[in-house]
Protein backbone atom coordinates (compact mmCIF):
# COMPACT_ATOMS: atom_id res chain seq x y z
CA UNK A 1 0.00 0.00 0.00
CA UNK A 2 1.66 3.78 -0.78
CA UNK A 3 0.89 6.23 1.12
CA UNK A 4 0.54 9.86 0.32
CA UNK A 5 1.75 13.00 1.54
CA UNK A 6 0.88 16.57 0.36
CA UNK A 7 3.83 18.90 0.24
CA UNK A 8 4.04 22.59 -1.07
CA UNK A 9 6.14 24.28 -2.96
CA UNK A 10 8.02 27.96 -2.02
CA UNK A 11 10.64 30.19 -3.61
CA UNK A 12 13.66 29.83 -1.73
CA UNK A 13 15.83 32.66 -3.31
CA UNK A 14 16.46 31.92 -7.64
CA UNK A 15 14.93 28.35 -7.09
CA UNK A 16 11.74 26.51 -6.12
CA UNK A 17 11.94 24.50 -3.23
CA UNK A 18 9.85 21.57 -1.82
CA UNK A 19 9.07 21.03 1.82
CA UNK A 20 8.67 17.61 2.37
CA UNK A 21 6.76 16.02 5.30
CA UNK A 22 8.81 15.04 8.79
CA UNK A 23 6.67 11.89 8.48
CA UNK A 24 9.08 10.62 5.51
CA UNK A 25 11.79 10.61 7.94
CA UNK A 26 14.04 12.76 5.85
CA UNK A 27 16.26 13.94 8.25
CA UNK A 28 17.85 17.96 7.71
CA UNK A 29 20.67 18.57 5.51
CA UNK A 30 20.39 15.08 4.10
CA UNK A 31 21.50 15.12 0.56
CA UNK A 32 19.09 13.58 -2.16
CA UNK A 33 19.18 12.45 -5.77
CA UNK A 34 15.95 13.81 -7.81
CA UNK A 35 15.63 12.01 -11.11
CA UNK A 36 12.36 12.92 -13.45
CA UNK A 37 10.89 9.51 -15.41
CA UNK A 38 8.18 10.42 -17.70
CA UNK A 39 6.95 13.40 -15.38
CA UNK A 40 7.45 11.97 -12.09
CA UNK A 41 10.07 13.35 -9.58
CA UNK A 42 12.13 10.43 -7.76
CA UNK A 43 13.82 11.15 -4.88
CA UNK A 44 16.60 8.94 -3.35
CA UNK A 45 19.24 9.71 -0.50
CA UNK A 46 22.62 9.77 -1.21
CA UNK A 47 25.46 9.33 0.47
CA UNK A 48 27.02 12.86 1.32
CA UNK A 49 31.07 13.39 0.53
CA UNK A 50 32.62 13.29 3.81
CA UNK A 51 33.48 17.17 5.01
CA UNK A 52 37.17 18.33 4.75
CA UNK A 53 38.76 20.60 6.80
CA UNK A 54 39.65 23.93 5.31
CA UNK A 55 43.03 25.36 7.02
CA UNK A 56 42.18 28.50 5.16
CA UNK A 57 40.20 29.01 7.85
CA UNK A 58 42.21 29.04 10.57
CA UNK A 59 46.08 29.81 8.97
CA UNK A 60 47.91 32.29 11.01
CA UNK A 61 45.35 32.54 13.88
CA UNK A 62 47.59 30.57 16.43
CA UNK A 63 50.23 33.52 16.47
CA UNK A 64 53.63 32.91 18.36
CA UNK A 65 53.74 29.40 18.04
CA UNK A 66 56.76 28.62 15.91
CA UNK A 67 58.62 30.99 17.81
CA UNK A 68 59.24 28.97 20.78
CA UNK A 69 60.51 25.87 20.04
CA UNK A 70 61.70 22.70 22.15
CA UNK A 71 65.54 22.77 22.67
CA UNK A 72 67.00 19.45 22.14
CA UNK A 73 67.68 18.23 25.70
CA UNK A 74 63.81 18.73 26.32
CA UNK A 75 63.29 16.35 23.63
CA UNK A 76 64.49 13.62 25.77
CA UNK A 77 62.93 10.89 27.12
CA UNK A 78 63.97 8.49 30.02
CA UNK A 79 63.89 4.62 29.24
CA UNK A 80 60.35 3.05 30.55
CA UNK A 81 58.65 -0.04 30.74
CA UNK A 82 56.32 -0.47 28.35
CA UNK A 83 53.35 -3.06 27.56
CA UNK A 84 54.65 -6.25 26.52
CA UNK A 85 58.20 -5.48 28.15
CA UNK A 86 59.82 -8.87 29.75
CA UNK A 87 62.83 -7.41 31.13
CA UNK A 88 61.71 -3.61 31.18
CA UNK A 89 64.24 -2.21 28.88
CA UNK A 90 63.06 0.80 27.14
Amino acid sequence: MTKEYLAKTFKSGNSVALRLPKALGVTEGAQMRVREEAGKFILEPTDAPKRKFNVDKIWGSAIGLGLALIPDEDRVFEPRRLLGDEDGSA
